[in-house]
Parts: C-alpha cells; structure tokens; sequence
C-alpha cells in the first residue's frame, strides 16, 4: 500500500499528471482579428479546462469583416514545431484547423499516423475567400490525407454538403446522415453539422455516423452576422472530448458553449460580431458596483520604494 504521508516520486509524477489539464496539439493560423485561428482557439479551449499547444501554420490578412490572403508556413517549420512539442508533452487530442496548404497537410497526417490512438478533430472553415485552384488542391489533400485519420469532422451544412457531395442531385439538401455517411466512406466515424436551417428562424445542428443520428441541439437563429463561430466550436469540443468527455454530451456541451459565446458576442471593429468565448468571466448585472467613472491613471503607478544607492 503506497504511503500517503511520504509518497514515492512514481506516486508524485502521477499526481501531476492528474492535477494537469488535458494538453491538445493545435494546427491553425494566425488570425490577428481574433475572431477565429489560434487565438479563438486558445480563448474557447481554457475556458473549457484545456491546455493548447499551438502549431502555426501560416497567418492571415484580415479584419473583422473579410479575410485579404494567406501566408502558409512552409511545411518543414510546421514539421519542427509538432516534433518539438511531441517530444516533451504527452497530447490527448489533435485539432486541425486551417492548414494554408496541402503540403502542411501532408506533415499533420503524417503526426496523427503516428499517434493512432489520440482522437483528432477537423474543422473545414468556408474557403469561398480563397482562390479556386487553391481550394481545390486543399479539399483534395484533406480529402485523401486528413479525413482518414480524423475521428470528428466538425463543418457547416453548405460547406460540407458542397465538398463531400458536390454531385447531389436530390430534390432536397442532403441530411447531415448523408453527409456523414459521405465522409464515413473516406475514414470518418462522425461529423457534426452546423447551421441547418428550419423554419421559423431555428438552426439545427446535429452529430451523425453513417448509420444513425447520435445527437440533435436546435438554437433560435441571432440576427448578428459573425465570424469564429466555427472555430469556438470545434476548439471546445476538441477540449471537452480531450478531458474526458463522451462524445454525445462533449458535443452538447460544446455547442450550448458556442450559442452563449454568440449570444454575448462583441463588434470591435466595423466588420461582424465576434464570440465572446470569456462571458463567463463578465460580471452579472445585479453584481456591478456604482459607476466611479473612469480609472485614476494614478492607480495603475508603481508604489513608490525605499530603495538607496
């Protein structure tokens, strides 16, 4: 029986393995609006308990209301940063976010070849900024690449719907069954997806295999155009699910997560509405204090010391 009073260094590192949060190995851009990429990543995945280890891919050129370019890092500095960090931390879960190229998807299927057993989360962003030969090679790099190696596909309706299906020729929009059966032929056990519209302004979002529906959460449609929703969303379900989280209720989770980030979301340029992934940390109404007006610019100076020389 191991002593509690004077625990073995064994006992110890175990126990800091335990107290440390769920570690996940991120690819994504830079996005200096914030709405999405790294950034949004890192905002949603420590609100939901997560440690990021972020991988640059590449950066955008971007404001709050459309993105201009890309700049892809070339895949030998992508491959560098991941074994670096693949030496020292032991991950429970992969997301990949945008890649900037099929070459960069190349080394990030190559990664999860070699950690078969650690879940890997894909979220395919809408591409329509891009150009269309460059569209093209990605979706056709994911295709064949990433798709096999990816436990959750996470994507909005359209944008799935027009990858996985571009030959659908049903007098209705394929169900999200049909579309995770359609990723489920390419190696993907399930797919979750967004934006499904109903009638009377509701969104549906649904989890699917290629045999059933597992999950289904419908959220009234907001009047805000925005931009990171899809990106706060994965990342929180990459996190819930590296934690521990069964898959079914991660993804409930995840999305009630997502419509509240929404439902709190800010404009701070002049561009869409972004997520607010840190309401949580916003004081309640009822909470705040009388208004004092603005900061004393004095409050925020160094005490003074006694130091001599």
């Amino acid at each position: 029986m191991a002593d509690l009073n004077d625990p073995s260094a064994d006992d110890l590192t175990e126990l800091d393995v335990d107290l440390n949060p769920p570690c996940v190995l991120v690819f994504n851009a830079s996005d200096p609006s914030g709405a999405g990429g790294l950034g949004g990543d890192a905002l949603a995945m420590a609100s939901v308990g997560a440690h990021m280890l972020p991988v640059v891919t590449g950066a955008y050129a971007r404001d709050t209301a459309e993105i201009f370019d890309h700049f892809a890092f070339d895949e030998e500095a992508v491959a560098e940063q991941t074994r670096a960090i693949l030496e020292d931390v032991e991950v429970q879960l992969i997301k990949v976010g945008f890649a900037g190229s099929p070459e960069i998807l190349s080394t990030i299927a190559e990664t999860a070849t070699d950690y078969p057993d650690v879940p890997l989360v894909a979220y395919m962003p809408n591409l329509s900024w891009w150009d269309e030969n460059q569209i093209e090679a990605y979706l056709d790099a994911f295709r064949e690449l990433v798709l096999p190696q990816t436990t959750v596909l996470v994507g909005n309706h359209s944008t799935l719907w027009r990858w996985l299906l571009p030959d659908w020729s049903g007098d209705k929009p394929p169900t999200a069954r049909d579309i995770a059966r359609a990723a489920g032929e390419l190696g993907t056990p399930y797919t979750l997806v967004t934006g499904i519209m109903l009638p009377e302004q509701f969104i549906d979002n649904v989890l699917a295999s290629p045999q059933a529906v597992l999950a289904s959460e419908k959220y009234e449609r907001l009047e805000a155009v925005f931009a990171g929703a899809g990106d706060t969303l994965s990342a929180a379900l990459a996190a819930l699910l590296a934690s521990g989280t069964d898959l079914v209720a991660a993804t409930s989770e995840a999305l009630s997560y997502m419509d509240r980030c929404l439902d709190a979301g800010f404009r701070p340029g002049m561009g869409h509405v972004l997520p607010d992934r840190l309401f949580w940390a916003q004081p309640e109404d009822d909470d705040d204090d009388e208004d004092d007006g603005p900061a004393d610019p004095a409050d925020f100076a160094l005490p003074p010391h006694d130091t001599r020389h």
